[in-house]
């Protein structure tokens, strides 16, 4: 049995000391999330039940992105305006001002939804794809089944006011997470700031974002707000430092000032108190092993996921990885063929134990040179 430390990571110790225990912030429900490890850093009554209001538009997004992305639908497609549509722009919601039986491109009605919260443009787009807004809402719980959102329900492809759609904090965040993860291209639309539609039938209206993290240059670069006077102000946000990503969804603040406040306040203490290491990259990260009778001498192994690990910082210095494996590997090796385990160690607790694969086929050695290693082996014990 061999095992193998592969790397003991230590801190300052300097930065480790008078960490805040949690994020101080009014709000009825919030939750923190690690984009790439996947682990909730913080949470407050992450399942309470919520109207997620504009958030909704979220997964509407979504599914036009995943239609984009099998080339179901173009965003040089044009879908005609209802009137539906247009009475939204007539009725003070939140509107990119559409005119009834124009036709708007997906690309414009996009932006429309994601900078201007365009509910008149989430039922053109709605409609659009699904016939009606009540088809799309089922299209969008189906997708909401499959990604893992387990408390939510789509009753509209805006967020208005409906008792019938409601989700948590946890959900949207997975949710988040979704588009950030499957649609990266089309999450740039998200930190645009501003959007400007000239077929209103008067003058050009520009409209700024109405997330208030974009314009303060911190790393935010998303993801969407949302108001009901029975919810008060949400937003689901993320913040990118470097090469980290943390995801924050909260809701309930009493205002919009507190709502930025506090969302910033939230990511901030993320970065500040915890750190997310990569113990591995998918089919990448090479781990020696070395084989017996193998026309190679070592044999290199990959995991076939990412593999990342977020801890407070004062955790991180009791941080240990090893490699384990029966070895050497007896050849003839196969590719994708299981030759050990990578063993993290957090405070001497096995916290995670991630099969490693060999990347290549290993021949076995012809059988006078196997007769010579296995003699060398038995007098001098050199494998």
């Amino acid at each position: 049995m061999n095992k193998i430390l592969i790397k003991f990571i230590t801190l300052y110790f300097i930065l480790t000391v008078n960490l805040i225990s949690n994020p101080k912030v009014d709000v009825k429900t919030a939750i923190l999330l690690d984009h790439d490890s996947n682990k909730i850093i913080y949470e407050l009554e992450p399942d309470m039940s919520i109207y997620p209001a504009s958030m909704t538009k979220i997964m509407t997004t979504i599914i036009v992105f995943d239609l984009l992305k099998d080339n179901k639908l173009s965003l040089d497609d044009k879908f005609i305006i209802s009137e539906k549509a247009w009475r939204l722009s007539q009725s003070g919601y939140s509107s990119m001002f559409l005119m009834i039986n124009d036709e708007v491109s997906v690309e414009d009605l996009l932006k429309g939804i994601i900078v201007a919260s365009g509910n008149d443009a989430c039922v053109a787009i709605a409609e659009g794809i699904a016939g009606s807004e009540e088809n799309f809402a089922d299209i969008m719980n189906e997708k909401a089944s499959e990604i893992g959102m387990t408390n939510t329900n789509f009753a509209n492809s805006s967020g208005i006011n409906d008792p019938d759609n409601y989700s948590t904090v946890r959900d949207i965040a997975i949710m988040s997470q979704y588009l950030i993860k499957n649609h990266p291209e089309y999450y740039e639309l998200f930190k645009e700031t501003k959007f400007t539609w000239d077929r209103t039938g008067g003058d050009p209206i520009t409209q700024g974002n109405r997330n208030p993290l974009l314009y303060k240059r911190v790393g935010v670069d998303g993801i969407k707000t949302g108001y009901l006077a029975v919810e008060k102000y949400s937003l689901a946000s993320s913040m990118k430092r470097d090469q980290r990503r943390l995801i924050a969804v909260a809701s309930g603040f009493q205002t919009k000032n507190s709502r930025s406040i506090g969302s910033l306040k939230i990511l901030s203490w993320g970065f500040r108190n915890t750190d997310t290491f990569q113990i591995s990259k998918k089919n990448e990260t090479a781990f020696p092993v070395k084989s017996w009778l193998g026309k190679k001498t070592e044999i290199n192994g990959v995991t076939k996921e990412d593999v990342f690990l977020t801890l407070m910082k004062k955790e991180a210095r009791t941080l240990k990885v090893f490699l384990r494996y029966n070895g050497p590997i007896k050849a003839p090796v196969e590719k994708d063929q299981k030759i050990g385990n990578i063993e993290v160690y957090v405070k001497d607790d096995l916290i995670k134990n991630i099969p490693v694969f060999s990347s290549e086929n290993v021949d076995k050695v012809n059988v006078f040179k196997s007769l010579f290693m296995s003699l060398n082996y038995l007098i001098w014990g050199d494998v």
